[in-house]
């Protein structure tokens, strides 16, 4: 605009006037600034909406997953406690410990996913993770993160959870009751690490597997994935994910069930597995593998297909 009315001026043989060019240079910084505000305003007002769009859609698609298929997960534990199936209390009272459960879903699956997709964003942003052969890597991290930050969470509805489940009489309350009489806050957090150190690698398969079979069918039907395919996507990837890891998972199972003081209590996952290698074999390290991967194949079609589906409405 200022190059257009100085040639424009000169054309005419007039002199350049001060105030008018002092005029010009005003309007088109004013005008710059006004973009760049509305740029910087719509760019604020879409992180707000992505931020909240993550925190309802993966809190509702937590919530869903968690009470739908409850009982598969409490037959899981009691197939993987240090008693034994039937003694833990077989198929009787197979939601015990929902409250729990119920709980704990919801800020849980919302503080991981605000933590995914936001240090998916970030890392994203970033040249040398932005580009495709890095894709992996950024979910991995991402998932990773998302994982931490939602075990703080996560842990103690487990503990409470999981010590119901197990337990012939006692109910939710008096689980929580006992555990901190007994053991304090710290109680709540017996298998933090364990439970850390299962969703981290459970993660940095099911999400990096999720992403790029999102990716490929996409590809080949050229256009984004509806609802239910990425949903498709999701139990493939949970499914394969949960069994490779369920080791992990009864690691971590024995040590939130075992009573304070006992060496399964201390939490060392190598020691707690070759304990079960030496008394069940193989097959107790894959103990409750058959529900868990029902489960988690049925929660993950769930779960990150209601996912997709509520952050699209919300976005």
């Amino acid at each position: 605009m200022l190059l257009y009315v100085t040639s424009t001026l000169n054309k005419n043989g007039g002199v350049l006037d001060t105030h008018v060019l002092s005029a010009v240079r005003c309007q088109t910084t004013c005008s710059i600034g006004i973009i760049q505000t509305q740029n910087g305003c719509v760019k604020a007002d879409m992180e707000r909406r992505e931020f909240t769009a993550s925190l309802v859609a993966g809190g509702c698609a937590g919530m869903c997953v968690d009470l739908t298929l409850f009982p598969l997960d409490t037959i899981k534990t009691r197939l993987q406690s240090q008693q034994g199936f039937n003694k833990a209390g077989g198929f009787r009272g197979i939601y015990a410990g929902v409250p729990s459960a119920a709980i704990g879903s919801f800020p849980n699956a919302a503080a991981f996913f605000v933590t995914y997709d936001s240090t998916k964003s970030l890392l994203g942003a970033q040249s040398n993770l932005s580009g495709q052969h890095m894709a992996p890597v950024t979910h991995m991290l991402a998932a990773s993160l998302g994982e931490i930050v939602a075990c703080l969470i996560r842990v103690p509805t487990e503990v409470v959870k999981q010590r119901t489940q197990a337990s012939r009489s006692s109910n939710t309350y008096q689980v929580l009751m006992s555990t901190l009489k007994e053991e304090g806050v710290r109680g709540l957090y017996r298998g933090y690490r364990s439970t850390v150190l299962r969703e981290i690698p459970f993660s940095l398969v099911q999400f990096p597997l999720w992403e790029y079979l999102k990716t490929r069918w996409s590809r080949r039907q050229g256009h984004t994935l509806y609802a239910w395919q990425s949903a498709v996507c999701g139990a493939l990837a949970g499914a394969v994910a949960a069994f490779v890891t369920t080791p992990l998972d009864v690691a971590k199972t024995r040590i939130m069930l075992a009573k304070a003081g006992t060496s399964t209590a201390s939490g060392n996952i190598p020691l707690v597995l070759l304990d079960v290698w030496k008394t069940k074999g193989l097959m107790g390290l894959f103990s409750g593998s058959i529900p868990r991967v029902t489960s988690i194949s049925l929660g993950g079609f769930i779960f990150l297909g209601a996912y997709e589906q509520i952050r699209h409405l919300l976005v």
